[in-house]
């Protein structure tokens, strides 16, 4: 099994983290039940935790993922661009960027296959929801994940 230190993260592990080619079964944003004027940018992704590399006489990869919930609380100058949707939508990778302003909040980027997305924000959390399961393939089957969800609770 594949442990994981912690399965709550934030800004403060971006460098060690990825999230190259994980599956995003929903988005979702929205204001700020509380009257701010912020908008909440919540991702429901399977998180790749570890990459596992072929078993001799193998030629694939197999992979530990976790159902996760991705947040940038406190968003703003939210912009995105979905491309017709042939394939599912997958994480390239994201970014963060020194802000283009004299604004505090660094400018995030999920760059995605088939999707882009650019935010503002102070940081992220993303809650690890269950314990990373193993996979041929890189994503995971809505009954395997327990359907879309965008809890913001970790496992354990």
């Amino acid at each position: 099994m594949a442990e994981l230190e912690k399965s709550t993260w934030t800004a403060a592990d971006f460098e060690v983290m990825g999230w190259h080619d994980c599956r995003v079964h929903a988005v979702s944003i929205g204001v700020r039940e509380d009257g701010f004027p912020w908008q909440r940018v919540l991702l429901d992704l399977d998180y790749i935790v570890r990459w596992v590399d072929p078993a001799f006489a193998q030629r694939h990869f197999t992979f530990w993922i976790a159902p996760s919930t991705l947040v940038f609380d406190e968003a703003w100058d939210v912009l995105g661009e979905l491309e017709p949707a042939n394939d599912l939508l997958e994480i390239a990778d994201l970014h963060r960027l020194d802000p283009p302003d004299d604004r505090p909040d660094p400018l995030w980027h999920l760059e995605g296959h088939n999707f882009d997305l650019r935010l503002r924000a102070p940081g992220f959390t993303q809650y690890v929801r269950t314990p990373p399961v193993h996979s041929k393939s890189q994503y995971l089957t809505h009954p395997e994940r327990g359907g879309l969800s965008f809890a913001e609770r970790s496992y354990g």
